[in-house]
């Protein structure tokens, strides 16, 4: 027997054997990218070599099936080139009273639970949280130190007010109901046949009410269903690097029958989002349902990964439109008959009902507003609702129509066909002053027209920095000052934008 076939006959890994395994996972990295393989390979340790076998460990049971299901070729392939004479990979899941192996090449600044990365994703997660519990008041945020990592597995809190039965459908929310219910009949097992749904619509137009009420359907069909809003699921991811757990967060995560996320928008920081951009694709790839919902549609959300975008989009993208004036009585009707329950006085005239949904146009939140200050003028005055008497108790509800949302490709397009050139060009590094100067229009009609920050801009804009963007903007407003006719023309522009 030659020297190397003694060798790999042995249970003790050599110097030189060590040595190779390294560059084996070097090249692993090469070929995935780090954010692959930090998520599935730091943990992948090599055990033995016996037998013509090349043992190796994981920590998990979930994470030796799937390293074995989507990469145990390329593994092979990979030990294959440093080790001639092995013939088989074989994947184990080791003993929780053996410690992994130090790495001998310096610890990894990028895997999960170095203190590295959970102090960049608890800083990337600081500004989102504090994003999250400003714009939404709905859901509590404790400190992501403090959170323990279970908290993801519990789910947010549901209403059981929001269910299906309780959900008024109308022509702007009916292929979304229709969806969910499909959605929501489907039996574990089932192949998912809209896979992801992806809800989105303006703050109050119900989409939390059906995601909530898909949740309450699926787990009374016993599929296990876990309903998180971005804010949750964040704190969730940190607080188990921060707990060293994030192995088991993801093993727990991922086998459930379906997930639920509200408010994506709100998801960010780049650890976050590769994180759920892992979730999102395992879940998809082993068939279990995933629904999301935002207020906006998938193309509008320049925050997030294109990755994460892509999946979204590959899905069944419904639109929740503002409320008819039909779908805004019976709304007012069912919030007074609930509160009729607890006050059985409290009467509105049918001619009441009809003004007060004529008036308030904006939301259900709104409309559900106006039923609670009805109901305090009838209780506390005594008097008897009429028109006039309800104008009153509404009229810090009644709202100017929204304006009309402007889309920063629009812009793009416009202001390349008012100038002759190409979108291509606006979004070039060409410095010719025939491209130049309508790009900086154009940023600056970005930055007066939507609600969009100047990060965001300078991506939409061929990746340019904010400082770009803010020059653009204080360049444009100092020459419309001094010359009347570019005046007129971003005048123009603005009219042709929010009529079109």
């Amino acid at each position: 027997m030659s020297d190397r076939t003694e060798q790999l006959a042995s249970s003790e890994v050599s110097a030189e054997d060590r040595s190779k395994w390294d560059r084996v996972r070097h090249r692993l990295r090469t070929d995935l990218g780090d954010a692959v393989y930090n998520s599935w390979f730091t943990r992948l340790e090599l055990e033995r070599i016996d037998g013509g076998a090349v043992h190796l460990t994981v920590p998990t049971k979930f994470l030796k099936s799937w390293v074995q299901s989507h990469y145990a070729p390329r593994i092979k392939a990979r030990v294959a080139t440093e080790f001639s004479k092995v013939e088989r990979v074989v994947i184990d899941v080791r003993s929780p009273m053996r410690k992994p192996r130090l790495r001998e090449d310096g610890p990894d600044h990028g895997a999960p639970n170095t203190p590295q990365f959970v102090a960049r994703a608890a800083a990337s997660f600081a500004p989102a949280l504090e994003t999250a519990r400003e714009a939404n008041g709905r859901h509590a945020v404790r400190s992501a130190a403090a959170r323990r990592e279970t908290d993801a597995f519990v789910g947010s809190p549901l209403d059981r007010r929001l269910c299906f039965s309780t959900f008024l459908v109308g022509p702007s929310n009916q292929l979304a109901y229709a969806a969910a219910c499909r959605v929501a009949a489907a039996r574990a097992g089932d192949l998912p046949m809209f896979n992801p749904l992806y809800a989105h619509a303006a703050v109050g137009l119900g989409k939390t009410h059906l995601l909530q009420a898909l949740a309450h359907a699926s787990n009374d069909n016993r599929r296990h269903t876990i309903y998180l809003t971005a804010e949750r699921f964040m704190s969730g991811f940190v607080s188990s690097l921060t707990a060293q757990t994030s192995l088991a967060f993801k093993e727990k995560l991922r086998g459930i029958d379906m997930l639920i996320i509200d408010d994506v928008q709100f998801l960010q920081g780049k650890s976050i989002q590769q994180e759920f951009c892992h979730t999102l694709n395992a879940l998809i790839d082993a068939g279990r349902q995933v629904v999301v919902a935002a207020d906006r549609p998938p193309s509008e959300l320049d925050t997030l990964d294109e990755r994460v975008l892509s999946r979204f989009k590959g899905g069944l993208c419904v639109d929740i439109g503002p409320l008819d004036e039909a779908l805004r009585i019976k709304i007012l009707s069912a919030r007074i008959a609930a509160a009729k329950e607890s006050q059985p006085n409290f009467n509105v005239p049918a001619e009441v009902i009809s003004c007060v949904a004529h008036m308030i146009v904006s939301n259900g939140r709104d409309l559900e507003g106006a039923v609670n200050r009805l109901l305090a003028h009838a209780t506390l005055t005594g008097a008897p609702l009429t028109v006039e008497t309800a104008e009153t108790a509404i009229r810090d509800l009644v709202r100017a129509q929204d304006p009309k949302r402007v889309k920063i490709d629009d812009i793009q397009k416009l202001v390349a066909s008012h100038y002759n050139i190409s979108r291509a060009d606006i979004l070039s590094s060409r410095r010719t002053a025939n491209v130049v100067r309508p790009r900086q229009i154009a940023m600056y009609l970005s930055k007066v027209l939507t609600l969009r920050s100047l990060p965001e801009i300078g991506r939409r804009f061929g990746g340019r920095d904010h400082t770009t963007v803010l020059h653009a903007v204080r360049k444009i407003e100092e020459l419309a000052a001094k010359d009347k006719g570019l005046a007129e023309v971003i005048e123009l522009l603005k009219r042709i934008l929010s009529e079109q």
